[in-house]
């Protein structure tokens, strides 16, 4: 294949997906790894692409490690998160087993939730008196308080959600991407969310994000787009609508 071509066909993956390595491309051209590499370099110099150790990312991408404190956050798209919470609230039925998640935006979905006839376990202290105060059963997550986030995280929180099975759960993210799923930075958080995650039934899984969250990427993988619906506020582009099912919280809901 002329070099062209490929970097053509380079370029169109890295799009796509996001985020490619040198390994996946080197397999799909059926090229040596030096030549894959020589190609990435002179598309990155050609600003096409951003070339990172192992691989490429799309120009849109972004990755971060940094994570701003829950108070930060909130300032940050506030009239779509909100849009979110309050969809993210009715879709909570009686007898509902649920779990939500620290952050921001399932916070502000708390301020919305109406149903008593449901038990709701978290992992946020705040969400916990919230809920208690609305006159709800609430079980608090025990375990490690982080500070920035206000989420309780460690082995021991670990440990306590495992034995739950949720017929329904709700879960913040730092990044959405085909390539890297949804990410978190902190390892300790990603165990936590990837245990209840997990411990949600599929279908039931609802990620609320508000546009700013495609294309990101974070340190560490928390959970994959199967079994998923992402709750957000604006349609993103048609590669999520193909993978994974996205509901958009309107205006008017």
């Amino acid at each position: 294949m002329l070099s062209e071509k490929r970097q053509e066909g380079i370029l169109r993956l890295v799009n796509e997906e996001k985020s490619v390595t040198v390994q996946e491309l080197k397999e799909y051209f059926d090229a040596s790894e030096s030549t894959i590499r020589r190609d990435i370099t002179a598309l990155a110099k050609e600003g096409k692409l951003v070339k990172v150790f192992g691989g490429a990312l799309a120009l849109e991408s972004s990755f971060t490690t940094n994570e701003l404190t829950n108070s930060q956050k909130e300032q940050i798209n506030r009239e779509e998160k909100e849009r979110i919470a309050k969809y993210a609230a009715g879709l909570i039925s009686p007898g509902d087993y649920v779990f939500i998640d620290s952050g921001t935006t399932t916070g502000m979905m708390v301020d919305y939730i109406t149903e008593k006839d449901a038990t709701y376990v978290t992992n946020a202290v705040v969400h916990a008196k919230k809920l208690t105060m609305k006159g709800l059963r609430v079980l608090l997550i025990g375990g490690e308080l982080k500070e920035t986030t206000e989420a309780v995280i460690g082995a021991d929180a670990v440990l306590h959600i495992q034995k739950y099975h949720f017929s329904k759960g709700f879960f913040g993210t730092n990044g959405i991407s085909i390539k890297s799923h949804y990410t978190t930075p902190d390892v300790r958080e990603a165990l936590v969310k990837r245990v209840a995650v997990e411990n949600t039934l599929p279908g039931k899984r609802y990620i609320l994000a508000d546009h700013d969250k495609f294309g990101q990427v974070s340190s560490v993988t928390f959970a994959d787009l199967d079994g998923t619906i992402i709750i957000t506020d604006q349609k993103p582009e048609s590669l999520y609508i193909e993978r994974v099912d996205v509901v958009i919280a309107n205006k008017s809901k």
